[in-house]
């Protein structure tokens, strides 16, 4: 390849032929563009070669897989919502709150659709589940289911979250409570 001659310096004290041959100390534009660009070349080249060689990585840390994903399950394959709920629940330590919110929301099918019908869950405090039942017969009946009620309660929902059953029946307005309370006996002539 042909370069451009350069003069010597006399200061420097080296020969014109040998700063003409040494490529890495030419200026730029006394290189040929063939010159330039075979640099170029071999500068990306090292740049390649220096790179470690592992593959990308998918953003989970698994190797990303080329093609379709067939029919078996894949890690490419779209999670399940439910799987999705179940994680976010566990990341946030939503799992007490979720196991007492699954008693209100799948009473029937904890209990049965039959029981069901007759009674309702009101409340759950520290571990004490109050039910409300349509009748007092219905709560005499539940206070006699409430242990085979509460094993399947714990095996549904876990131990820790129901510990204790506690069964009111209906309860009627009271008349003797509540912001606008007259003190005293109350009006007589309609009670009396």
């Amino acid at each position: 390849m042909g370069s451009s001659p350069v003069s010597p310096e006399p200061s420097s004290g080296r020969s014109g032929r040998a700063r003409a041959d040494d490529d890495s100390l030419a200026p730029a534009d006394a290189r040929s563009p063939d010159e330039l660009a075979q640099a170029v070349l071999d500068a990306a080249r090292v740049r390649r070669e220096a790179r470690p060689s592992t593959p990308r990585r998918a953003a989970s840390g698994e190797r990303r897989l080329r093609g379709y994903s067939g029919p078996g399950p894949d890690p490419r394959d779209p999670t399940p919502l439910r799987d999705l709920i179940a994680q976010l629940i566990k990341l946030r330590g939503w799992e007490r709150p979720a196991a007492e919110a699954r008693i209100f929301g799948t009473w029937d099918k904890i209990v049965g659709a039959d029981l069901a019908a007759h009674c309702r869950p009101v409340k759950l405090t520290d571990g004490e589940l109050t039910i409300e039942a349509e009748s007092t017969a219905w709560a005499t009946q539940i206070r006699l289911l409430s242990g085979p009620l509460l094993a399947r309660l714990q095996a549904e929902v876990g131990r820790d979250v129901v510990r204790r059953i506690y069964v009111h029946g209906p309860v009627a307005p009271s008349w003797g409570r509540g912001p606008k309370r007259v003190r005293g006996r109350g009006p007589r002539d309609t009670y009396g």
